[in-house]
């Protein structure tokens, strides 16, 4: 219930009050403390406290000329954004991938043998001759995104995935789902082939979905490759 705490102003000024707001998490003052009165609710709706909030932990827009147009909505979409997969750099193994298609001599984890361009990868997936596949159903909710949040946010998907290569081909399919697993919509370029011992660098293949609907409930994200000269042995 929301209360009338006029009476309050003599004794704690409204500044105040929003340093203390400011200095509390972003879901409590959201949940809890825009209930407590009018007051309370006008500070924590205004531009002007996620704004200040964003300045404080160095959240800014990419572009500068052109703010966002709510606030609150920029912050928490920030502060969400992260990678959903689990193990991405090989790091445990296979730890959290399931393995679709294991052809030739199966999938490996290598030490990488070209760089990564921002030194932070050091290991890396390898498939071998025949075709490997491995995926991962990500559940949003369990994700902390809720139906409610993805039907009417419906917040960008960016899918970035990095690839190198000798003599082999390269598979990705991203696909948004429904609560029955069904397909929303898909990002499926084609198979990317590579002329053989290229010393050509990491490679990144990414794409953005937007705009997707309502009912988007998982993701399922499968990648892979084989090697096309069919010899013995593991190919990145």
């Amino acid at each position: 219930m929301v209360s009338n705490c006029s009476g309050l102003h003599s004794d704690v000024p409204l500044a105040v009050v929003e340093e203390i707001l400011l200095n509390l998490p972003a879901h409590q003052v959201v949940r809890v403390c825009r209930l407590v009165c009018h007051e309370w609710k006008e500070l924590v709706d205004s531009a002007a406290h996620w704004r200040e909030r964003c300045r404080r932990e160095g959240i800014q827009p990419c572009d500068a000329s052109r703010p966002p147009d709510d606030w609150r909505l920029f912050y928490f979409l920030t502060k969400k954004r992260r990678n959903l997969l689990k193990n991405p750099k090989a790091e445990d193994e296979l730890q959290g991938w399931q393995i679709v298609q294991n052809g030739g001599n199966c999938w490996v984890i290598e030490e990488n043998i070209k760089p990564f361009p921002d030194g932070t990868v050091t290991k890396c997936f390898v498939t071998s001759y025949r075709l490997c596949l491995k995926e991962q159903l990500i559940d949003l909710k369990k994700e902390g995104y809720s139906d409610a949040f993805m039907d009417q946010v419906q917040p960008h998907i960016k899918i970035s995935d990095w690839y190198a290569d000798c003599a082999s081909e390269y598979k990705i399919c991203v696909k948004l789902l429904d609560q029955m697993k069904e397909t929303i919509c898909a990002f499926q370029p084609e198979k990317v082939g590579f002329q053989q011992w290229n010393d050509e660098p990491w490679c990144q293949m990414t794409h953005v979905f937007k705009d997707y609907g309502r009912g988007v409930r998982f993701i399922r994200f499968t990648h892979g490759g084989n090697d096309t000269q069919s010899w013995a042995g593991w190919y990145k």
